[in-house]
């Protein structure tokens, strides 16, 4: 299928979930926060429907369909205005679904998408009249296997000429290795998830302090501090997490993005509860100038740049 196809393989058929798929939570609470007008939500996903958008052949993993509709509505539920929805590998590079997600957005979502090194010039000019503004870097084993470096070069070659940025996932253990190549590429990165710091080790973790030297070479690197409850030791309500992200916010306010992570694909220990989440943001963003930055300055300024003239 064409990477930059708006429309699925209608009667691919129904896909069963891995038996230990975790489902997200069916009833997420109403925060208590109060998300500023405008907040977005930076960092989602959607899954199928898998009888209309099948999953790749080559995953890791087989989620539950979480579609656009429910995304749409636990981003109202939730005080949320718009979406960037991330391709997850379980889709490979057909984004057809994010796509016909951001198209059923009435301009209320953007989108990163994982794209072939030899995708057409075509095929790129689709993705980004059909508001995709990123492009995605794995560099997780569980989830990619080796990181086809020789790839993401060229993939970062391509879409330069469109002023997309790139979003690099890994886990902090690892930066040291990958700092030269992350950053030998062009443009702006946005790293996933703080680095997946270890959370045992607290502040001073020295994973998460080669993150901090990576965000301190250049302003062109900028943060998600996003997925509490994967990075938890000690669970929910995560309190663990939150020296790491508030110094985040604290020593980069222009550079930082938040994002719920729905619908929280291969978590093992617990599933969250979004309002939980969101309720989250004070504790990290304690004024209400660090508080619009995170939520609408910051990811307006990446996704949403024409709004901002």
């Amino acid at each position: 299928m064409p990477q930059g196809a708006t429309q699925g393989s209608p009667g691919g058929g129904i896909t069963q979930p891995d038996a230990d798929y975790m489902p997200f939570h069916p009833a997420p609470s109403r925060p208590g926060f109060v998300p500023p007008p405008g907040a977005v939500d930076a960092h989602c996903h959607v899954f199928g429907p898998a009888a209309v958008f099948p999953f790749a052949s080559t995953r890791k993993y087989t989620p539950v369909d979480a579609t656009a509709g429910q995304l749409f509505a636990l981003r109202d539920h939730l005080g949320f205005s718009r979406n960037v929805i991330v391709q997850a590998t379980c889709h490979g590079s057909d984004n057809s679904a994010m796509l016909d997600a951001i198209a059923r957005s009435g301009g209320r979502a953007r989108g990163v998408a994982v794209v072939d090194a030899e995708i057409s010039d075509g095929e790129l000019a689709t993705l980004h009249a059909g508001g995709v503004r990123g492009v995605r870097f794995n560099f997780l084993k569980r989830l990619v296997g080796n990181a086809p470096k020789d790839r993401y070069v060229r993939v970062a070659e391509r879409i330069a000429a469109l002023g997309w940025h790139i979003v690099v996932y890994f886990e902090s253990a690892e930066l040291e290795d990958l700092a030269p190549f992350i950053t030998a590429l062009p443009g702006t990165i946005v790293i996933d998830h703080m680095g997946r710091p270890e959370l045992a080790n607290g502040p001073d973790d020295p994973g998460f302090a080669r993150v901090r030297t990576l965000m301190d070479t250049s302003e062109r690197f900028w943060i998600k501090v996003s997925c509490p409850e994967r990075l938890t030791v000690a669970g929910p309500p995560y309190d663990d997490v939150v020296p790491f992200a508030r110094l985040l916010v604290a020593d980069y306010p222009d550079r930082v993005l938040w994002g719920t992570d729905w619908p929280h694909p291969n978590m093992t220990s617990h599933m969250p509860d979004d309002g939980a989440l969101v309720d989250m943001i004070p504790r990290i963003a304690p004024d209400t100038d660090a508080q619009y930055r995170l939520l609408v300055d910051n990811p307006m300024r990446l996704y949403w740049p024409e709004e901002r003239a």
